[in-house]
């Protein structure tokens, strides 16, 4: 079953406290070419070796592993030090540590939001009292007869 979520979660925001901003660097600037995207989105499927990867590409089988290198050196791809033909694996850790990243700061986007969406419903309020109030004063006031005003 493998471990409790929390501890999962506890070591995921240990290891990004240790990623470096070099680190997280390299593994944006990885995902930044389409080609390796599109390489990490097939592999999510499932691994492949690096011929399998090369087949949709119109790129000699060195430019696939100069792509590979890239994935690797930023941690998203391992290949096993084994005979040919070695797998290309994805590193699913790293994504996990990215999406913790990108979760810390969508939190504090979200709330700065709110807290922005209460500043302006509050000026929304105080402008609508002033509103009423001026509204109020400019009235004449009525005597009770509906010709009198």
């Amino acid at each position: 079953m493998g471990r409790p979520r929390s501890t999962v979660l506890s070591t995921i925001e240990l290891k990004l406290r240790l990623m470096t901003t070099d680190e997280l660097t390299r593994v944006f600037a990885a995902l930044a070419d389409p080609t390796r995207r599109d390489m990490v989105a097939r592999l999510a499927e499932g691994d492949a070796t690096v011929s399998q990867l090369a087949e949709p590409y119109r790129m000699t089988l060195q430019a696939v592993y100069k792509h590979l290198r890239v994935l690797e050196d930023a941690g998203l791809v391992s290949r096993p030090r084994a005979p040919q033909p070695r797998p290309v694996r994805l590193e699913v850790q790293v994504f996990d540590l990215m999406d913790t990243w990108i979760e810390r700061h969508r939190v504090r986007i979200e709330q700065r939001y709110r807290r922005l969406d209460a500043v302006l419903a509050q000026m929304k309020r105080d402008e609508n009292e002033h509103d009423h109030r001026d509204t109020h004063r400019s009235r004449p006031e009525a005597s009770g007869y509906p010709d009198d005003s």
